[in-house]
């Protein structure tokens, strides 16, 4: 950590952040003048890749010199003098000169893994939580008072959506505004002057993978005053939120960092002084809810990311194959590599060299049946991969995503976002080689065409029968 543990309230997170930054005397700081103040950020400048970055990042060697850190599993830590323990709960003393108190607080092992993630996404510190929507829940939560606003993306995981929607306006009385988050003017009147925190969007959309124009964001942010808060989950090593100006980027760690579908966690990068904040004994978000990660979990993870580059080549890589062959075969497929896609230029012009444009793509059937028995002969009768929520494993995963993973928002809601009942999300794995896998694509693909041609006019889709045991 770079500072001992403190307390801060929301105007001394930014108070800190900004005055690290060098655009104003931490003295002069109030909510009201904020947007003169986030207006003339330097930038930061960074390697050109984030797998160097994260090369950078100091190495944890075990406590016996092994070339792997050790993993701390204690819950709670001793102190060689009594008054240690009351400086450490004063804040005197922190984790920054390895005084530890409890692993709800800090641990050593996923302070390590902190430091990993900050490297990778290019922020001043980061800390890893039990889940992505903890992650998520924390930062808003730590930010947001009790009756503030927020402006974020209409297309945003179901989750996430159901958590700005619902949960907070009843348990916080944190309200949501939803636009389209590339339309700056729209993104602008939708600020409300002295109620809006911060600016809420995804890097690429689930699942609809629009790109978020994070430069453009980022300088609305600064102009009312702002933090911008980005969730990178879709795109690690892709796309690097906070060097194009995002305040704070969040992850599902679940998801493409751990690549094994065998893992729940999150992750929050930011300013020092954030973090801090919510591992504050008195008014921490992080330290009071409790989404703790387990250390056992924070080491498996660390060995991990040095792999993160290789597999997200691979992903992006294969999804760009397999979406150019998709569309030649004139289904209707979304992917930001290809250059019909709305979003291309915007993300080409925003993404890391060298590591494609996602390993997310979606394939739009039209109706939620020609979509479910696609996938049914996807699984069943190509084994191309597997029907299952979730994303970033080594085998693709597929759902129909207006009946799964955004379920939770409106039929309304699944219209303005782009949601099409019949629109299939893939996360593209790397098993097997590309032309085995492809096989197996055609192969569901003649299938579902000898599907139609055996239906009867008169019966649904849902009723044709497949010749499996259920």
């Amino acid at each position: 950590m770079a500072d001992a543990v403190q307390s801060w309230n929301i105007d001394n997170i930014l108070k800190k952040h900004l005055t690290h930054r060098g655009s104003v005397d931490e003295d002069d700081l109030n909510w009201d003048d904020k947007k003169d103040w986030v207006s003339n950020i330097p930038a930061k400048k960074w390697p050109a890749d984030p797998a160097e970055c994260l090369s950078n990042a100091r190495h944890e060697f075990g406590e016996h010199g092994g070339v792997n850190m050790s993993i701390e599993a204690s819950a709670t830590f001793t102190v060689m003098e009594p008054d240690t323990m009351r400086k450490m709960f004063a804040g005197e003393l922190g984790p920054d000169r390895d005084f530890y108190i409890y692993s709800r607080h800090f641990n050593p092992t996923v302070l390590n893994l902190g430091r990993q993630m900050a490297a990778l996404e290019g922020t001043e510190a980061a800390y890893c939580t039990a889940s992505g929507m903890s992650a998520i829940s924390a930062v808003i939560l730590q930010l947001c008072p009790s009756g503030s606003h927020i402006v974020a993306s209409r297309c945003l995981y179901g989750g996430t959506h159901a958590l700005l929607s619902r949960f907070l306006p009843r348990a916080a009385g944190i309200q949501t505004s939803f636009v389209d988050i590339n339309d700056m003017e729209a993104v602008r009147a939708a600020v409300r002057e002295g109620e809006t925190r911060l600016i809420y969007a995804e890097t690429m959309s689930n699942p609809t993978l629009t790109v978020a124009d994070i430069p453009s964001l980022s300088a609305v942010a600064r102009e009312k005053g702002l933090l911008l808060v980005v969730d990178n989950t879709f795109t690690p090593m892709v796309v690097s939120p906070a060097r194009l100006g995002a305040d704070v980027v969040v992850h599902s760690v679940s998801k493409f960092i751990s690549g094994g579908a065998d893992i729940i966690a999150g992750a929050i990068c930011g300013p020092a002084s954030l973090v801090n904040s919510m591992m504050d004994p008195q008014n921490g978000a992080l330290m009071l809810l409790g989404p703790t990660m387990n250390a056992k979990v924070a080491f498996e993870l660390a060995e991990r990311l040095p792999h993160l580059s290789l597999r997200m080549k691979e992903h992006c890589s294969r999804a760009m194959a397999y979406a150019s062959r998709m569309k030649k075969l004139g289904l209707k497929v979304i992917y930001p590599g290809l250059e019909d896609h709305s979003h291309h230029s915007l993300l080409r012009s925003i993404a890391n060299p060298g590591y494609g444009s996602g390993g997310m793509l979606c394939v739009d059937m039209g109706t939620e049946d020609r979509a479910n028995r696609f996938l049914h002969h996807l699984q069943n009768t190509a084994q191309f991969g597997l029907i299952a929520v979730s994303l970033g494993y080594y085998e693709t995963l597929m759902s129909c995503s207006g009946s799964s993973t955004s379920s939770e928002l409106t039929e309304q809601d699944k219209a303005l976002a782009g949601i099409s009942p019949g629109l299939i999300r893939m996360s593209v794995g790397y098993s097997g080689s590309l032309e085995q896998r492809w096989a197996q694509f055609e192969r569901a693909l003649a299938a579902c065409a000898k599907d139609n041609v055996a239906a009867p006019p008169h019966l649904p889709i849902s009723s044709i029968s497949y010749g499996v045991d259920n």
